[in-house]
């Protein structure tokens, strides 16, 4: 199964929604929080993410609608 690391910055009016559970039921993904900062104006997150390709296009495609700033992490990656 494909996997990827993406590291999130969540603008303020998408702190508090549940972005990450929605994501993951609407397309078929499996979420794995890595690391997390929340804060009352900004959130950020790197999150291990796998499942089929396609759906993890549309996954991430999902996040920026919702404009959430997606990035690859890049580097070294301890797993």
């Amino acid at each position: 199964m494909p996997k990827m690391w993406l590291h999130l910055i969540f603008p303020e009016e998408q702190i508090k929604k549940p972005v990450i559970y929605r994501m993951a039921v609407r397309y078929n993904v499996v979420p794995n929080i890595r690391r997390a900062n929340v804060t009352e104006k900004v959130g950020e997150m790197v999150l291990e993410l796998s499942g089929k390709k396609e759906n993890l296009e549309k996954a991430i495609k999902y996040l920026k609608r919702l404009k959430i700033k997606v990035e690859p992490v890049t580097g070294d990656i301890v797993e």
